[in-house]
């Protein structure tokens, strides 16, 4: 059985989360998991830093035409996100954390900008 390759944009967006992940590994954080999901959403990455986990939010838009990779994480979506992370929380333990954001506007490392404390 042959199977049709993933449409660009998927594998885009998984391209970006690994370049984001070994930029931050690069930076010192820790990788946790990798998408994690439940029933309020998904998170690109969670990762260590220090006595914080970090839940990343990784957003990859080549073109500028609706406001860019920043953007693009509106009030709705850091609301998924939070709920998604009070999830993990439950089931991994209360600590401290944060939110981060990662926007880039290709698939290169030197794309990479890192928002710590998105929201």
């Amino acid at each position: 059985m042959l199977f049709a390759p993933a449409p660009k944009h998927l594998k885009d967006g998984a391209d970006a989360e690994q370049i984001a992940a070994t930029f931050l590994q690069k930076k010192g954080l820790k990788l946790i998991e990798k998408n994690f999901r439940c029933t309020h959403g998904e998170i690109d990455l969670i990762m260590q830093d220090g006595k914080n986990l970090v839940f990343i939010e990784v957003r990859l838009r080549t073109q500028n035409n609706f406001g860019g990779a920043g953007a693009s994480i509106t009030p709705a979506k850091q609301q998924k996100l939070t709920r998604t992370a009070q999830r993990y929380l439950q089931i991994h333990g209360e600590r401290p954390c944060r939110f981060d954001a990662i926007l880039m506007h290709s698939t290169e490392i030197n794309a990479v900008e890192w928002i710590q404390n998105a929201f």
